[in-house]
């Protein structure tokens, strides 16, 4: 079999740099419109038009879900723009562990994006690691190839609707406009699991530490999502997020 070809090094960064710009102005561009969806939905709420706002409100959910994955795409690329040099040494057949991540990440949701340099910077891992590999990750092989966090941000199936109330109550409750499906506060049994809600000003942990929130402004901020929101649902959120937090803090590093 004929060594492959070498990577263009001048190429790789190119496109993992206009990657992360575009990644990053999505992000904002999303959020600003979120922003404006959760005051609509405010607004169908206190017409009474629950059904209408139940329906809208899963375009919000999704594009939580997908701030979340590009949020992930641009870490990842950071880390693919570091470590480049990996990426680039031939004698490397195998992925290489310090990569494997972003390299999974890249190849397996770069078409779940609306950025082209994502498509492009998947291509160029196909090439570099060849088929079989990427069979493995684009099959997911034994649903163990791809981590869940990135999978389930890419599914396409609709929210829960127990997702669905509780966005609209937290909407409800920061707007201060009726949604049936309130839960009242004096209601909700008190747990610990509770402390990092984004709830009436409780405190949200962050790291080692807590820092008060204000409710209006986690929301409108683009805070409330799967990931917080479901932490009703899902008792594990708060490790991902956990996860998550550090994976920046590595990168702010970086940036330095």
């Amino acid at each position: 079999m004929p060594p492959p070809s070498p990577l263009n090094a001048q190429r790789l960064r190119t496109t993992l740099k206009m990657a992360i710009s575009k990644l990053k102005f999505l992000q904002e561009k999303k959020t600003a419109i979120t922003k404006q969806q959760r005051r609509q939905m405010a607004d169908l709420l206190s017409a009474g038009k629950e059904t209408s706002a139940k329906i809208r409100v899963e375009n919000i959910i999704r594009d939580d879900v997908y701030i979340e994955l590009l949020e992930y795409c641009e870490l990842f690329c950071e880390l693919l723009l570091a470590r480049s040099q990996i990426v680039l040494d031939i004698l490397r057949s195998e992925v290489d562990g310090g990569i494997q991540d972003a390299v999974l990440l890249i190849i397996y949701c770069c078409n779940f994006t609306e950025v082209k340099e994502m498509v492009t910077l998947g291509e160029i891992l196909r090439l570099r690691y060849g088929p079989e590999y990427t069979r493995k990750v684009l099959e997911n092989e034994g649903g163990s190839v791809v981590p869940p966090k990135i999978v389930s941000r890419c599914d396409i199936e609709p929210p829960l609707e127990s997702l669905v109330n509780l966005y609209l109550g937290e909407i409800a409750k920061t707007f201060e406009v009726p949604f049936s499906g309130v839960i009242p506060d004096d209601s909700e049994p008190e747990s610990n699991d509770d402390s990092d809600l984004p709830d009436g000003g409780v405190k949200v942990s962050v790291g080692e530490g807590t820092e008060e929130t204000d409710p209006e402004s986690a929301l409108v901020a683009g805070k409330i999502t799967p990931k917080t929101v479901a932490k009703r649902l899902v008792s594990k959120a708060q490790a991902e997020k956990s996860e998550f937090d550090k994976l920046q803090e590595r990168f702010a590093a970086l940036r330095k």
